[in-house]
């Protein structure tokens, strides 16, 4: 463990200033050229305190003090994904690929072709090969010298995974995309991901993060996401990791004109989460749709934290996030709106609802509307409460167990979020696997060995 004394960001400076060498020495060029700006403005911020406005609910020192590892000189990870992870979701026909901490497994890739010119793959061999291309969009959205954590995950990061599709071209088949946390000590991984959706475009993306051994894991992730002219992007993202592992996710949207874009961060598992979302309308007539929800209990934590900037005019925004917080765990969401000058006719709503089932367990919310634009139609939101009696009492009424009535109050109002998933295979699947959550009897899928 670290001093505690010392503040938490002083082992990571020292770390890049031993080792920038090697991390250099295992990456791209196109990689390597922004690290040592980021260094320098992660030693400049600091790790955020709570008293940096959008980190106010999460103690990100606390979370980076400890002394995780690091595989800087990229030794093999002894795992054959394909192997452990059986994903039998009905109906669900997927293009299947693997992240093997931070690295993209090369080992097994699908049967099924994509289209022409598609890509998925190792971030770091795309940037070997097309340094152009990866210098025109890496680190463009995600600023090093706005956010500590996005500056540390740039000087660490050494590989990822590139998702590119290309100027109108419709990739029907979903693509999926398991991270796998795996390791015999505790481990730090810094996962980049770079999706570039160009004009007239259309893809469907699942991210399920599985961690297979218990061990404690650091995850910092950076994703950069670039939605084109007329083009279509659906990403969703699930979370089914174990009490050990700590994710802090800074997520990147840019939305070109008359874009389309759904976002959806399901947490059933996890230790402690926190996921922040930048999203800037750069094009009139775009729409993005931001849904998430959590289901903690015991001592997890879920801080959501999002900013939806209307840069432009003619844009609409559409976010519902959704808690249903247990025992003694602990819930955040911090959302702002921000209408700037010019940016007339914008359409934005803007929903937080929650639910304690136990005295013990904390939910903070603060829906935010910042307008500088007068011909708009915005609202905001947010609602904390508990389970409704007397629903519970006319359930029982009628020989339903209190336990029963508990869990069907549950599964109802967390469907609202659930159902904003337009892939219908892995909607129902959520509702299956939402269900089992609550009856504390999480199930895996057939001859899965992760979950």
């Amino acid at each position: 463990m670290a001093d505690n004394n010392i503040k938490s960001e002083q082992q990571y400076i020292e770390l890049y200033e031993q080792t920038s060498k090697a991390i250099c020495e295992h990456s791209a060029d196109a990689l390597n050229c922004l690290r040592d700006k980021a260094y320098q403005d992660f030693k400049r911020q600091g790790l955020p305190t709570r008293k940096v406005e959008r980190y106010k609910y999460t103690d990100m020192q606390e979370l980076f003090r400890p002394d995780y590892g690091l595989n800087i000189n990229r030794l093999d990870i002894p795992v054959n994904p394909a192997d452990v992870f059986k994903c039998d979701v009905p109906n669900l026909s997927t293009s299947l690929y693997f992240v093997v901490n931070d690295a993209f497994y090369k080992k097994e890739l699908p049967k099924a072709k994509l289209p022409e010119g598609v890509y998925v793959g190792s971030l770091n061999d795309y940037a070997q090969q097309h340094p152009d291309f990866i210098a025109k969009y890496y680190g463009k959205i995600a600023k090093t010298e706005e956010d500590a954590v996005t500056a540390l995950n740039t000087m660490l990061a050494q590989d990822g995974l590139l998702v590119y599709v290309p100027k109108n071209v419709n990739v029907d088949r979903a693509i999926q995309v398991v991270n796998i946390t795996r390791s015999d000590v505790p481990l730090m991984v810094n996962r980049r991901v770079l999706i570039v959706a160009e004009e007239g475009s259309q893809a469907k993306l699942l991210f399920c993060d599985h961690s297979i051994d218990d061990r404690e894991f650091l995850v910092t992730q950076v994703i950069e996401t670039y939605v084109g002219r007329n083009a279509q992007l659906d990403l969703y993202c699930l979370e089914e990791t174990n009490y050990k592992n700590t994710r802090v996710s800074n997520v990147y949207f840019n939305l070109d004109n008359d874009s389309r874009l759904t976002h959806n961060v399901i947490t059933l598992t996890n230790g402690t989460t926190r996921n922040k979302v930048d999203l800037a309308f750069k094009g009139e007539g775009a729409e993005c749709n931001l849904c998430g929800c959590a289901i903690e209990d015991k001592h997890q934590r879920v801080d959501n934290n999002t900013l939806i900037d209307h840069q432009v005019a003619h844009c609409t925004s559409h976010e519902l996030y959704k808690y249903v917080l247990d025992d003694e765990s602990v819930g955040a969401f911090a959302g702002k709106v921000l209408v700037r000058h010019g940016a007339q006719k914008t359409i934005s709503d803007e929903v937080n609802q929650n639910l304690c089932t136990t005295k013990k367990a904390r939910m903070y919310t603060q829906p935010m509307l910042e307008i500088y634009a007068d011909d708009v139609k915005c609202s905001h939101g947010s609602t904390v409460g508990q389970l409704n009696d007397a629903a519970m009492f006319y359930m029982e009424q009628r020989g339903i167990s209190e336990k029963e009535a508990k869990l069907l109050l549950e599964f109802a109002f967390i469907n609202e979020a659930i159902d904003c998933i337009q892939l219908e295979p892995l909607r129902d699947r959520l509702h299956y696997l939402v269900e089992k959550r609550f009856r504390g009897e999480l199930g895996g899928c057939k001859g899965c060995k992760i979950c």
